[in-house]
């Protein structure tokens, strides 16, 4: 069930962020360390949002992933002072 309603609430943000990106036509202008681009606020707010979700995605499964070796890593060393 708890992952249904995470599921919902993210896309839910999602949604509204394209909504609020979608309603702003205005371009903007860019400026990175090596180039310049210019961009609707629509592009803008959807690159972000892209960028943070995954982001996020991917420091949740590094911490999962961490966090797994570490379990089994103490379930090893228990297991070999136990024999």
């Amino acid at each position: 069930m708890r992952i249904y309603l995470t599921i919902f609430l993210v896309l839910t943000l999602l949604i509204i962020a394209f909504i609020f990106g979608s309603q702003n036509g205005q371009i903007i202008s860019l400026n990175y360390l090596v180039a310049k681009v210019d961009l609707s606020i629509a592009a803008a707010v959807s690159l972000f949002t892209a960028i943070g979700f995954l982001l996020g995605l991917l420091s949740t499964l590094l911490w999962r992933l961490i966090r797994k070796g570490k379990k089994s890593l103490a379930k090893n060393k228990h297991k070999s002072k136990e024999t």
